[in-house]
């Protein structure tokens, strides 16, 4: 078998087998297929696509190029939950405590933010002395003990997934639905939970910018899984506005801890709850209805929170954050931003919401960045809302004046104020 036969078959719209997908998979990750032809492979994909069959085995290829969990040891269903990444998408915090107080089991591996969008595993890292690593057997007894657990990706979890995606990222080839489809979907496959539910979001916030693009990697998605004999659905939400009133690490913490309380609701909260609701539903906790139903009983009885403050007290973090959140990171600085004329607010650019996190130190720009936990930004108004000339529509986290100004001038062009009302956004857009 010859590398060059493959690229020219693929090139040529040729579909490939099982057996020479995991000899490209495998002849790479050992470091036997240069890096050059390995691109001009994945270039070919880019431009012609791979049929339902080869991103099955090609996910199947990466899922077994290292260890694959097994939780069986639980014996119950468990979920997990993936989203394709936003701005101020704090879901998992809530989620995941919300469906262990309804009796789930969410196993829940997350990743770090790079460049405007963030990482949950950044987010818990602000919580004064949590632990995101952890050994498989402890993660397996907190999952059964608490029932769930987030940790940061590791030990010899889907190594060719690495090594393609930086090849990936180097050469111009991220933007492939089906290697984008392989990559989210070996790593949810190498972690073991019987159900899978996606979070695919849309806008100028996200990867997928319109509804049509992030319906077609949704559908890649599910077929995947279900081809791999897992329970999955994806849900396809909007993310043209930062989910929530936050963006940032400590700060988006903070949030969750107010919403668990009982103490801000918005559309984030309603996401929540319809995320919940769908993973319990696949665990097979009762009807969609029911589910929701018991979902929001966990939060309004403060169950959800307990079980958030568990979880971080097993994995070394200083749980009484939950009862004062006031002890997360603070900057020095804070800065009003205010509105230029009067109106309602009509849009908050997420991309460039997250840009402006990104220039007050919130984010990163390359792995070796350090993180400002405590810096970004608080949303005072929603979408819709009416708003006079000089009313504060955000504040500015920072650690100097500089910086917040730089931050200011970025969000004055990302915020819209209409003269006529405009309509509340629907998050959920489809469910496949």
């Amino acid at each position: 078998m010859q590398i060059y036969d493959l690229i020219q078959k693929t090139r040529r719209r040729q579909k490939l087998t099982a057996e020479e997908i995991r000899f490209l998979v495998n002849g790479f990750t050992a470091g036997e297929i240069p890096d050059f032809c390995m691109s001009a492979w994945l270039m070919a994909v880019c431009c012609h696509g791979l049929t339902t069959e080869e991103t099955v085995d090609l996910t199947i290829a990466i899922r077994d190029s290292g260890t694959c969990l097994d939780l069986s040891e639980l014996g119950q269903i468990t979920v997990d939950k993936h989203s394709t990444g936003g701005i101020g998408d704090k879901t998992t915090l809530l989620i995941a405590p919300i469906t262990a107080a309804c009796g789930g089991y969410v196993p829940k591996m997350s990743g770090r933010g790079l460049g405007f969008t963030g990482g949950t595993i950044d987010k818990l890292e602000s919580i004064p002395g949590f632990r995101v690593n952890m050994s498989v057997p402890d993660f397996i007894r907190q999952v059964k003990e608490i029932g769930c657990a987030v940790i940061a990706q590791s030990g010899n979890l889907t190594p060719a997934d690495k090594k393609i995606y930086a090849l990936r990222n180097l050469t111009a080839t991220v933007d492939s639905i089906p290697l984008i489809c392989s990559s989210i979907m070996s790593k949810k496959l190498a972690l073991g939970a019987d159900c899978i539910l996606l979070d695919v979001k849309y806008g100028s916030g996200a990867f997928m910018k319109t509804a049509a693009d992030a319906a077609v990697l949704a559908k890649s998605m599910v077929n995947v899984g279900n081809m791999a004999d897992k329970k999955c659905r994806a849900m396809i939400t909007d993310m043209n506005a930062p989910l929530g009133h936050t963006v940032g690490n400590a700060l988006e913490i903070a949030e969750v801890i107010h919403i668990l309380r009982g103490e801000e609701k918005n559309n984030l909260t309603e996401l929540a709850l319809s995320l919940s609701a769908h993973m319990l539903e696949l665990s097979k906790k009762g009807s969609l209805q029911e589910c929701r139903r018991m979902a929001e009983q966990a939060l309004t009885s403060g169950k959800a929170l307990e079980v958030l403050s568990h979880m971080i007290e097993a994995q070394g973090g200083d749980a009484s954050v939950t009862e004062h959140p006031e002890k997360l990171p603070q900057t020095r600085t804070q800065k009003y931003l205010k509105a230029e004329r009067s109106g309602y607010l009509s849009a908050i650019d997420s991309e460039q919401a997250g840009l402006a996190c990104l220039e007050l130190g919130a984010g990163r720009t390359a792995n070796h960045i350090s993180i400002d936990m405590g810096a970004g930004l608080t949303f005072l108004h929603d979408i819709g809302d009416p708003i006079q000339a000089g009313d504060p529509i955000a504040v500015i986290h920072g650690n100097s004046e500089t910086l917040c100004e730089l931050a200011e001038k970025r969000l004055l062009s990302a915020i819209q104020i209409s003269e006529q009302p405009v309509a509340k956004t629907n998050l959920i857009y489809s469910i496949i």
